[in-house]
C-alpha cells in the first residue's frame, strides 16, 4: 500500500499526538557510523545488500529473525536507533518535514503532543528532528566509509550459524563485517588514511560488536530455558 504523506504543519497536525512504536519488534535497523560506537557496546553491526538497490548499508542486529528483539531494558535505553526514532515521518525532496498520518505512532489517545499550544513544535517532535538531522548526515557519512572500505577490499561475507537449547538452528545469510586480515596487509599509507578519515575507529567498533552475536544468543537460551 502506498503512504499518502502529508507536509507537517501545526494547522492539519495540531491534534496529532506522537506515541511509542508498535507492531513487531525490529530484528534489523539501519544505522549510521555516528551510532557505530554506542550501537557496538549493545549488539552487533553488519553490512549487508539492500533489496531495492543492491547497495551496502550498515545495521545494528537485535534478533535473529523478524520480531524478536533481545536487547534488555539496560541496552535499549543505551542504544535507540535514529532510524526508529524517525519512524512516521520522512524528509521531503526540499528538507522538509512529512508524515505518514495513518502511521501507528500517530493513530492513538496516549503520547505527547507534536506542537504546543501556540503552534511551536513540541519537544517530543524536537526530538524525531533532531534525529532526522542527525540521520540525514549520517547516511552521507556512512556511505564514504563503506565506499572506502569498497575501495580497498575490506568487506567480507560473514555467516552466522546458531543452534538453540530447543533445537532449534538458525542461519544468517547475506551479512558482511570488515575483514581485519586484510587491513593488516594494507600499506601504512592506507592506514593512515584510514584513521585520519575516521574510519579505523568505526572498523574497530564494527569487529568488537561481532562478540555481541554470544550475547544475543545467551539471552535467548535463557528465554527458552524461562
Amino acid at each position: 500500500m502506498q503512504r499518502q504523506l502529508e507536509r507537517l504543519n501545526a494547522r492539519d497536525h495540531g491534534d496529532l499526538r506522537l506515541s511509542g512504536l508498535a507492531g513487531p519488534a525490529p530484528h534489523f535497523v539501519q544505522v549510521v557510523a555516528a551510532e557505530f560506537t554506542t550501537a557496538a557496546a549493545v549488539c552487533p553491526l553488519f553490512l549487508t545488500k539492500s533489496a531495492d538497490t543492491g547497495q551496502f548499508y550498515a545495521g545494528a542486529m537485535f534478533g535473529f529473525e523478524p520480531g524478536e528483539n533481545l536487547l534488555d531494558e539496560t541496552s535499549r535505553a543505551l542504544f535507540a536507533p535514529l532510524d526508529l526514532e524517525r519512524q512516521g515521518f520522512f524528509a521531503t525532496a526540499d528538507d522538509l518535514v512529512a508524515i505518514d498520518p495513518g502511521h501507528p505512532r500517530f493513530t492513538g489517545a496516549s503520547g505527547g503532543r507534536l506542537f504546543e499550544a501556540d503552534g511551536e513544535p513540541s519537544q517530543a517532535l524536537r526530538r524525531v528532528q533532531q534525529a532526522m538531522a542527525r540521520l540525514r548526515s549520517g547516511l552521507a557519512e556512512t556511505d564514504a566509509f563503506i565506499q572506502a572500505l569498497l575501495a580497498r577490499g575490506l568487506i567480507e561475507p560473514i555467516d552466522v550459524d546458531l543452534s538453540f537449547d530447543d533445537g532449534r538452528t538458525v542461519s544468517l545469510n547475506g551479512l558482511y563485517t570488515v575483514s581485519l586480515d586484510r587491513l593488516g596487509e594494507l600499506d601504512e599509507a592506507a592506514v593512515v588514511d584510514l584513521f585520519r578519515l575516521g574510519h579505523l575507529q568505526l572498523i574497530y567498533a564494527m569487529a568488537g560488536s561481532l562478540k555481541q552475536v554470544s550475547r544475543l544468543a545467551a539471552r535467548r537460551n535463557d528465554q527458552i530455558s524461562a
